[in-house]
């Protein structure tokens, strides 16, 4: 089976905000769409948190190596991808369009065999993941009322990040911690994302360590980007000191570039994002390399209902990963696929049994979010 076409199409009109210093606005594009097709009338897609231009000009330079390339093969193709364009800079746009790419190879692959991806990552360890709803701080009682009315649709794991947070004072990080806890109550897990990756982030190793003793009063279960993601040295001390997990990773690409983060015991959670690092060839070796190391593996995905629908299959064969990160209110996760996703009685996830990725694009919806641009 050969490849024969690549197509892709930016998601705009309604982008989601990002909490970043200068805010995304709806008609900014960071995500796009991938579609691989083949001689044999199979196509599958893929997801890249780059943005539509970046994407276009990565494919430029990919596409001529991908033509008539075996589409059943997506770690050897996507290898020779990473091998061929290390002159251009590895880890930047190029790694992020290899991501969309090799999540699309996956996806052919699971349909011309009839196995979901999960399965032929090397088996199903579990048939459902907790997922836990992501969303942006905001001030104390407006954080409380969003969270109640998250958790009244069935979610029991809440991560709150970015906003104010680290950006004021320590009895503003507190009160905002407060309220969530209050909101969520005592039985829910609820995670606490600096944003320490924001353009300028200026807290270090001291304001972190005394924000994670202020976390575990909390019950916090872990404390994401809480220093500048350049800072390696940081982080191992504050992994050996804090009370609380420390976990980061998302802006990491390239298995080579996650290495010392693992050896020197960086992260509790290490978390690369499938829409960035390379794809889920790329990850799921990372991931292997944090359990042998002791590093739980839980992805992050701040991006589509594609990268999602791989962090699904990631988790369902990775023994140690028993959650996943899910947008709340983003039409990038819940309008573009065309059965919605689906909490159960417990606020988990099932992983989907279909084969490939095992969803399918609404396709009213990717219309309306690409332009009307062509993909599959």
């Amino acid at each position: 089976m050969k490849i024969t076409e690549i197509r892709w199409a930016g998601l705009r009109g309604e982008t989601p905000e990002g909490g970043w210093s200068t805010e995304l606005q709806p008609d900014d594009c960071v995500h796009t769409l991938v579609a691989v097709h083949t001689d044999e009338g199979l196509t599958g897609v893929g997801s890249v948190f780059t943005s539509e231009a970046l994407v276009g000009a990565a494919m430029s330079v990919l596409e001529p190596l991908l033509r008539g390339e075996n589409a059943l093969e997506p770690e050897r193709v996507s290898e020779k991808l990473h091998q061929h364009t290390f002159w251009l800079g590895r880890g930047g746009a190029i790694t992020h369009a290899i991501s969309g790419i090799d999540i699309a190879l996956w996806d052919i692959l699971g349909q011309a065999t009839g196995q979901p991806v999960g399965r032929l990552l090397g088996g199903r360890y579990r048939e459902r993941v907790q997922p836990y709803a992501s969303l942006l701080m905001d001030e104390p009682e407006k954080l409380r009322d969003t969270l109640q009315a998250i958790k009244a649709q069935g979610f029991r794991a809440f991560k709150i990040g970015w906003g104010p947070f680290g950006r004021r004072n320590a009895a503003t990080d507190r009160a905002i911690v407060c309220a969530a806890r209050d909101a969520i109550g005592p039985e829910c897990r609820l995670m606490v994302d600096a944003g320490g990756s924001d353009a300028y982030w200026t807290n270090g190793y001291k304001w972190a360590l005394r924000t994670s003793h202020m976390l575990a009063e909390y019950d916090v279960h872990w404390f994401e980007e809480a220093l500048n993601p350049d800072h390696l040295a940081e982080f191992v001390r504050l992994r050996e000191h804090s009370p609380v997990s420390i976990s980061g990773g998302e802006v990491l690409t390239r298995r080579q570039t996650f290495l010392p983060w693992i050896e020197q015991g960086a992260f509790d959670i290490i978390q690369p994002d499938v829409t960035k690092v390379g794809g889920i060839s790329e990850e799921r070796r990372i991931a292997w390399w944090a359990e042998e190391h002791g590093i739980q593996f839980i992805p992050h995905g701040w991006n589509t209902a594609l990268g999602l629908a791989a962090d699904l299959h990631l988790a369902s064969a990775v023994p140690g990963t028993d959650m996943v990160e899910y947008i709340t209110g983003s039409p990038f996760i819940d309008d573009i696929v065309a059965e919605a996703w689906k909490l159960d009685a417990d606020g988990w996830l099932d992983i989907p049994t279909a084969p490939g990725l095992g969803v399918k694009l609404n396709l009213d919806a990717v219309d309306r979010l690409t332009g009307g641009k062509a993909l599959l």
